[in-house]
């Protein structure tokens, strides 16, 4: 057999072990497939390489441009997919398993190209928040900003998900501007090598953009700047030792983690047995306990049920794991493959054995459990184990020590406060999970175990047809958690894209603020143009382009025929009596939405032309009634602009209505779509 040189991908070149590579062995068959390591890599070149090459070419891009270059990237992979599927195997992992950690991973790389184009701008800054009012006038002004760290991230990941392991951090890490330096663990990392080289295969990255350490960073890590960011995926013993090193302390680096879980399943107290919230909850701990088997950092370690049906639960659940097919993970009817390796099947037997001396095992004998199609002593296959721990207040190992594999212990609560309280013993967990069809029960565990859990997943007959799982986190909501699970965030759409960037609050005048931002700031320079705004195309139009209208009078006869023709009467409009006793209100008033249709009248340009549709309003206020014998004009200024497709952009309005003295009658944003090119 071939023992496969996995190698490291470092400034621009394939380098292979050395001597002191170690083995890497099959969590299936136990032979050695492949071996790892380079004690001789030149880490100060590879951090040169992204400080002075990927950085600046990613950095040159828009969010846009990186993020269509995600999308290529996950397009890619997702024709090569097959080829990490068959490598995969070698870890233990079904099929199934597969369709998490290859297909999830390359999932979550779509999500972040599809959130870059659609939430960030066609530009190098990102703006975070509304511009602040500084100064009476309106003359000094501020905003938030985000730029990319001018540093590299370095990632450092665990065994159970090479792959989704890796994408997970890339896809903000190369959306924010920044390269990034990838360490995968070594008992996986010939599946991480190979999703490394397709990428690269691709030539759609920039030089520099992406390297791979295929063993130990040696000292790379004291060798960052405080532009570098370290986001770490493992145990919390190895991240402690990580983040309490003296120059990451000392120059303030950047260490996000994502460590140990014990994290907690509640039945509520209305999902009885016979109830569909009941099935629904032990098919997800079956589920969470067996894929990849258990070996991930959400599974469910702790089952939390209420005390009068512990014993149903009990016996669903032994009926549940009796059905769990264990074996070679190539197998089509394999449920539960190996884990990765036969050290890590030692480490959870000895943590299991730990468990053991509080809670008593109700399910899974590792001494005796049935292995199909593969040798069960030359695997890492273990059954899944079921502990019951009777007594939880009085417990210390089953709320401190997380078996990283098919183990779990269901315990006993009395009420719903006794369920939180130990739901929060795991000191920080990634997620919690509440099968429940009451809204009380729900409510009542977000305020109280909220805090120490990064999510929370409510489930009940009304979601399960469409839910995800306990198990699965989602590109668009944080993962992470509080405490022992490591205190820090990957994840959220463009929340995880902001850990790579550096937010800076800028101040200044708003012709300034808008040079920087690439948005119209109100009170900036206006730009006045021979033509209509809407005859002009999309890359014609100029940021702060701006139109003012003739004024347009308004009269009874108008309030009224609006309110007969709309149906709308309400008495502000058609009782002066009972307006004038409204305090907002001096007597009867235009409609609101007479005064915008109006305003549409006012600055509409009605020939075909590049304005295609108008697709919304936002951040609409009406700050002063307009009467009868009021006049109302316009001012429209292009306020942004978001290319969508190839064929046409978003241009964002701000519009003001004011009336004869001048004064600010409303104020909204106006939407449409504008073509590049008008046939």
């Amino acid at each position: 057999m071939t023992v496969q040189d996995v190698k490291s991908f470092a400034a621009g070149r394939w380098v292979g072990s050395d001597a002191g590579a170690r083995d890497i062995r099959s969590a299936v068959t136990g032979e050695v497939i492949a071996r790892a390591g380079n004690a001789a890599l030149d880490v100060e070149a590879m951090l040169d390489h992204a400080h002075k090459t990927g950085g600046p070419a990613l950095c040159a891009l828009t969010f846009h441009q990186r993020a269509k270059m995600l999308k290529a990237l996950a397009l890619h992979l997702g024709q090569h997919k097959q080829r990490l599927y068959d490598i995969s195997f070698a870890t233990g992992a079904t099929q199934r398993d597969h369709l998490i950690d290859i297909d999830g991973g390359i999932g979550t790389m779509f999500v972040f190209a599809s959130k870059g184009r659609r939430e960030m701008p066609d530009a190098q800054v990102y703006l975070d928040g509304e511009v602040e009012q500084l100064s009476r006038n309106g003359t000094f002004v501020g905003q938030h900003i985000c730029t990319p760290l001018q540093g590299v991230a370095v990632h450092i990941n665990a065994f159970n998900f090479p792959v989704w392991g890796m994408l997970e951090k890339l896809a903000p890490t190369l959306l924010a501007g920044m390269p990034a330096i990838v360490k995968p663990a070594t008992a996986s990392c010939y599946v991480t090598e190979l999703a490394v080289r397709i990428m690269l295969e691709s030539r759609i990255l920039p030089d520099g953009a992406l390297q791979l350490v295929s063993g130990g960073l040696g000292d790379m890590l004291d060798r960052l700047t405080n532009q570098d960011v370290v986001s770490f995926t493992g145990s919390a013993e190895t991240a402690l030792k990580l983040r309490s090193a003296p120059h990451l302390l000392r120059n303030s680096i950047r260490f996000v983690a994502e460590q140990d879980s014990l994290n907690a399943s509640i039945l509520g107290p209305d999902a009885g047995p016979g109830t569909p919230e009941f099935d629904l909850f032990i098919k997800e701990v079956t589920r969470e306990m067996t894929t990849k088997a258990g070996q991930k950092c959400t599974a469910i370690r702790r089952i939390i049920a209420p005390e009068k049906h512990v014993t149903a639960a009990i016996e669903t659940l032994r009926a549940s794991l009796a059905k769990v097919t264990i074996g070679d993970p190539k197998a089509e009817t394999t449920r539960m493959g190996a884990l990765v390796s036969t050290e890590q099947r030692d480490d959870v037997l000895q943590k299991a054995q730990t468990i053991g001396q509080e809670a008593e095992r109700v399910f899974g004998d590792p001494a005796r459990f049935e292995v199909h199609g593969a040798d069960a002593e030359a695997g890492a296959f273990v059954p899944p184990m079921l502990f019951h721990c009777a007594n939880p207040d009085a417990a210390r190992h089953v709320h401190e020590v997380e078996a990283f594999g098919p183990v779990a212990t269901i315990m006993p609560y009395t009420d719903l406060d006794h369920a939180i309280a130990l739901a929060n013993k795991g000191q920080g967990s990634l997620v919690a999970s509440i099968i429940t069809h009451d809204g009380d029960v729900a409510r009542q565990v977000a305020l109280g175990a909220g805090a120490y859990h990064g999510r929370l997943y409510f489930n009940n007959r009304d979601s399960m047809g469409e839910s995800t799982g306990h198990g699965s986190p989602l590109p668009h909501m944080v993962h992470g958690g509080p405490g022992r699970a490591g205190g820090s965030e990957e994840l959220g759409g463009v929340r995880g894209v902001l850990h790579y960037m550096q937010r800076t609050a800028i101040q200044g005048s708003p012709d300034i603020l808008t040079a920087i931002g690439g948005k119209w700031v109100p009170g900036a320079q206006e730009i006045t143009h021979a033509d209509h705004p809407f005859t002009r195309e999309f890359h014609d139009l100029q940021l702060g382009e701006t139109l003012h209208t003739k004024p347009r009078g308004i009269t009874l006869d108008d309030i009224e025929h609006f309110a007969e023709f709309t149906g709308d009467t309400f008495y502000a409009h058609m009782d002066d009596a009972a307006a004038r006793r409204n305090p907002f209100f001096p007597g009867r008033v235009a409609h609101g939405y007479l005064l915008l249709s109006f305003a549409a009248g006012l600055f509409v340009q009605p020939d075909e032309g590049p304005v295609l549709a108008n697709t919304g309003l936002d951040n609409l206020r009406f700050m002063k009634p307009v009467e009868a014998g009021d006049s109302i004009k316009v001012r429209l200024t292009v306020k942004h602009k978001t290319p969508r497709n190839d064929e046409y952009g978003e241009v964002r309005w701000h519009v003001t209505l004011t009336n004869q003295n001048d004064d600010l009658v409303a104020e909204y944003e106006l939407l449409t779509m504008n073509a590049y090119q008008v046939p």
